[in-house]
């Protein structure tokens, strides 16, 4: 099944990307919040009543995500600066249908158990690769509360799948969150419309907390009464209903990274002024590990500002745990800094859009750069890139990541660039609002 959608960046093969002859110096808008949109859009249609969604990220997994509410009959309107998403108060319109998420892990995960908390029969579909990561820890929490899940492949963790709902239970439920927090987001924002109070303990660890915190706040904002243990060792969830509201998605604090990235290679300015660093995401971090790296960072104004040094600097060992999404802007400036930098605790991003470690290394080995690969992560060291054709591996943050190191290497260049659409389908524009000379063929 396709991945790309409508609002996707078509009819592009290569991304070359021209070293630039000055530091990078500029002030930018990014895009509404991907992981913040989809959250949005399906908690809007479990409501009572009609929602209004600005800032949504007009991107591939928000298309598909659009798409499928509406293949389960919610009315959804896309303006030019407002989403109207008319909520079903958790009764889907049609209830015996497929639906389709595209490659996106929030859509598949919350919808599925969204649609469980409902009453009806649905076949859910990702596209290829989807149909290749985990879903088993959901699975097995859904069924416990009641649902029927049937596998249609050879695969009984993954989708496609037949769910047959009729309701959740509540009560108490124990889950891992060592795979991925989304598992965990699922379970809660269906969480209001089971039968009776849900618990949910966490067995092991999360992965990256601020998600959750993230599904929290706007499970509240919608109505919801939620209780947390310290450190989300268990959350409660009473029963109740989403009450429709007026939304404004923020910015997307992932894809900033990049052009603070290009700030930090080329000992440039970059601000992202529609960003605070007292947001949820927890990839607004990544300045922080920009700063021990040598950057200046100004949090103070309007918006983030990164100023970066004459060269980055190494020798160090960075946990990526929280903020795993930037795992591969750090591997990807790591070989300009004057010291090896290790990155450990992103194990799990072996299942994401790629096996994001393999690629790191498969990337970097194939133009001059040495680097150890561990289970858990990866040692890159200093060296001199020479430029080729690197693949994307149809992976959104492999081809954003790597278009940096282009900033300073000639000759490189990412093959399938539409991938970007993901997350954000005006990256290469952006870069071209930095002053970065990009040619698409």
């Amino acid at each position: 099944m396709h991945a790309r959608s409508p609002w996707a960046l078509h009819g592009v093969h290569v991304a070359a990307i021209t070293p630039v002859r000055q530091p990078v110096v500029a002030d930018i808008v990014v895009p509404g919040s991907k992981s913040v949109t989809n959250r949005a859009l399906i908690i809007a249609a479990l409501a009572e009543g009609a929602s209004q969604l600005s800032g949504v990220l007009r991107s591939d997994d928000a298309y598909w995500c659009i798409e499928a509410l509406r293949q389960l009959g919610v009315r959804v309107d896309v303006g030019p600066e407002v989403v109207l998403v008319e909520g079903t108060g958790g009764s889907w319109p049609n209830v015996d249908t497929e639906v389709y998420t595209g490659a996106g892990g929030t859509a598949a995960r919350f919808l599925t158990s969204a649609l469980a908390a409902g009453h009806g029969s649905w076949t859910i579909r990702g596209s290829r690769r989807m149909n290749e990561r985990p879903m088993g820890e959901l699975f097995q929490a859904l069924l416990s509360l009641g649902a029927s899940i049937t596998p249609l492949s050879e695969r009984p963790h993954t989708l496609p799948i037949r769910l047959k709902a009729n309701g959740l239970a509540g009560g108490t439920l124990r889950m891992s969150g060592a795979t991925s927090s989304q598992f965990i987001s699922g379970m809660l924002i269906a969480a209001p419309y089971a039968q009776s109070p849900l618990t949910v303990e966490i067995v092991d660890h999360i992965v990256q907390h601020a998600y959750v915190h993230i599904t929290l706040d706007m499970m509240r904002e919608f109505g919801a009464r939620v209780h947390e243990a310290p450190g989300l060792t268990a959350i409660e969830v009473e029963a109740s209903r989403y009450i429709a509201r007026e939304y404004a998605i923020e910015a997307d604090a992932s894809t900033a990274c990049y052009f603070w990235a290009a700030a930090a290679l080329t000992g440039g300015q970059v601000r992202v002024q529609n960003l605070r660093y007292d947001t949820r995401q927890p990839d607004v971090h990544f300045v922080d590990v920009l700063a021990q790296m040598g950057c200046a960072v100004d949090t103070s104004g309007q918006g983030i500002v990164v100023q970066g040094p004459e060269r980055l600097r190494g020798g160090m060992t960075i946990s990526m745990k929280e903020m795993s999404d930037q795992t591969l802007t750090l591997a990807f400036i790591a070989p300009f800094a004057d010291g090896p930098i290790s990155i450990t605790d992103v194990e799990h991003i072996r299942h994401h859009e790629s096996d994001r470690l393999h690629v790191i290394v498969q990337t970097l080995r194939s133009i001059g750069i040495a680097v150890d690969e561990r289970a858990d992560g990866v040692t890159i060291y200093p060296g001199t890139p020479h430029g080729a054709r690197l693949s994307s591996f149809d992976d959104h943050r492999v081809a954003m990541a790597a278009s940096l190191m282009g900033l300073l290497v000639p000759g490189i260049e990412i093959e399938d660039p539409g991938c970007v659409s993901k997350t954000c389908p005006t990256f290469f524009d952006k870069l071209r609002e930095l002053g970065i000379q990009v040619t698409l063929s």
